[in-house]
């Protein structure tokens, strides 16, 4: 995909110039440019964490094996509305301005829809289809027939409907329509979402024009009705029928953070909870088994969806991104469930893409961000975005495995009545900043379950100063200066390379010819057509920096 959907990105946007210039007819650029460009197919789910993905084989089949896994991917703000306003906007919440799943800081009406993903996708000649949930508030904080911008086709449900497996309501272009209300499992909503995607691509088969579907699945999250062996204390979703008790012996996976005995060095929210006793940690596990068996209904919906696209021969043209909103808690750090927090567990979510030139059954170590899915959809559909952008397209690292960006992550929180924070994600370490001026700071690499806060230990006083650094202008940031990488050079003299910059710890040179691992002064003797410096830093950036060598180096 990354180069083929690159250019065809150039050839859509050199196409609508020449139409709005006279010098193309709109029916020759109906038949030239929609006809190259790929569809496009977002499949969300709710709460899901990374390690859950293990159930669903359709998705590792279909999906994983043909396409490409980022292992490092993040959500900037997890929690639903937040995350899915970055889905639509490339933005992240402190500027889209969705703080919060309700009013006043947060919810459908917070969010600015007059210039997002639909629209700029709408402009470039895409028809726009979502199915399933969407924004938190949806129909109870706005007209529950009122329909966004941008989108072609609608079919969201409505709120506070949108949580129950059955009994939902959805606003179909404007007429509201309800669905399984006796319990029907034929209405199960996860089925029923599936299906209607599938209607949808098979609808619009027949036409040139390129589609954009979102399909967003309720599933793992929470949802009525409530059933006999739904556990005490805890809200599950409802499986479908035939799955119910699939999972029933399933154990919690083990973890260090699960009910994390010192916890002295974290925040007041999270020293104030007492330990899990038995009763609740069996109340975890069965909610824990409730979720898997959920995601079973999604796993075979997406074989439908995907089904449907292979029926109509598009499934070839078609860039597929599966991700989640945000991840969720069973037991770590004493937190039952939930999310919202700066832990792993809760920030982490899958991330797979198959499409057009994406390679098949790769993986990618790269830290990325949801942020970067819109920039990525904007590239390969050769539309424009019209407000910054703060994360940036996944083409160049599916095009080159070894690319660093040297970026920081950003995440953000602020979930009452736990305290408003940000953090800084690198390689090796998270600094999080509290509303209350508590502070958190983990080295990763030594502690990847987030066990011991590092903030008072004078051994890491001078990464800290550097984080908060970066923290403080990263919380503010604006597109391009979200993606700041480290102040690093790479010259090359006489075939002689140094790399020079702040807080360099080790630079790995690669060429054709060498490789060559160099501490300070980070100097070495090169060969070949063309030169790679992996830097690391002391406070966890990786970046790549390359340059063509001299011709009296190529020997």
């Amino acid at each position: 995909m990354p180069d083929r959907l690159r250019s065809l990105g150039l050839t859509a946007s050199l196409l609508a110039g020449l139409l709005a210039v006279g010098l193309l007819s709109p029916g020759a650029e109906a038949g030239r440019d929609q006809q190259r460009r790929p569809n496009v197919l977002v499949l969300m789910t709710d709460d899901q964490t990374l390690e859950s993905v293990r159930v669903m084989t359709n998705v590792r089949r279909l999906l994983a094996e043909r396409g490409t896994t980022f292992t490092r991917s993040f959500v900037s703000f997890s929690l639903c509305c937040p995350s899915r306003s970055t889905l639509f906007t490339g933005q992240y919440a402190h500027n889209h301005g969705v703080l919060g799943n309700r009013p006043p800081v947060g919810g459908y009406t917070k969010l600015d829809k007059t210039e997002w993903l639909p629209v700029w996708l709408q402009r470039a000649g895409y028809r726009t289809v979502h199915v399933g949930k969407f924004l938190n508030g949806y129909g109870r904080d706005a007209p529950p027939t009122e329909v966004p911008p941008g989108w072609s086709e609608w079919n969201a449900s409505v709120d506070p409907s949108t949580y129950n497996f059955y009994g939902y309501t959805l606003n179909e272009n404007g007429l509201l329509a309800t669905y399984g209300s006796n319990g029907d499992p034929a209405f199960y909503s996860t089925d029923f979402y599936a299906r209607r995607a599938a209607e949808q691509i098979a609808r619009h088969a027949p036409s040139p024009q390129p589609l954009f579907l979102s399909v967003a699945f309720l599933a793992p999250h929470s949802g009525g009705p409530r059933e006999a062996d739904d556990p005490p204390g805890l809200n599950t979703p409802a499986p479908a029928p035939r799955h119910r008790d699939v999972f029933r012996t399933a154990p919690v996976p083990t973890s260090p953070a699960f009910n994390e005995a010192d916890v002295s060095d974290k925040p007041a929210n999270i020293r104030n909870r007492r330990p899990i006793g038995i009763v609740r940690a069996r109340s975890i596990e069965e909610n824990y088994r409730q979720r898997l068996e959920s995601l079973l209904a999604v796993d075979e919906g997406i074989a439908t969806i995907l089904g449907a696209l292979h029926d109509t021969d598009e499934l070839r043209n078609t860039l597929v991104l599966f991700t989640s909103d945000n991840g969720f808690f069973h037991g770590e750090h004493r937190v039952p469930n939930g999310k919202v927090l700066v832990y792993e567990p809760s920030i982490r979510v899958p991330l797979i893409m198959r499409g057009p030139g994406v390679p098949r059954g790769a993986r990618r170590t790269q830290l990325v961000t949801n942020a970067d899915l819109a920039p990525t959809i904007l590239e390969a559909a050769g539309a424009r975005a019209t407000k910054p952008q703060d994360g940036r397209s996944l083409s160049g690292l599916l095009d080159d495995p070894g690319r660093q960006w040297g970026r920081d992550l950003l995440i953000e929180g602020a979930a009452p009545p736990a305290a408003e924070f940000d953090s800084i994600r690198t390689y090796r370490y998270l600094f999080a900043q509290y509303s209350t001026g508590e502070r958190e700071l983990y080295d990763l690499t030594r502690d990847p379950h987030q066990l011991d806060s590092r903030h008072l230990d004078p051994a890491y006083a001078r990464v800290q100063l550097e984080l908060a650094g970066r923290l403080a202008r990263l919380k503010t940031c604006v597109g391009r200066d979200c993606r700041r990488a480290p102040s690093v050079r790479l010259k090359v003299r006489r075939c002689a390379a140094r790399v020079s910059g702040r807080s360099v710890e080790r630079v790995r040179f690669r060429s054709r010819l060498r490789r060559v691992d160099a501490r300070m002064p980070f100097r070495a003797r090169v060969a070949g057509r063309h030169l790679r410096a992996h830097v690391r830093t002391l406070d966890g950036q990786v970046v790549t920096l390359d340059q063509r060598l001299p011709r009296g180096c190529r020997r």
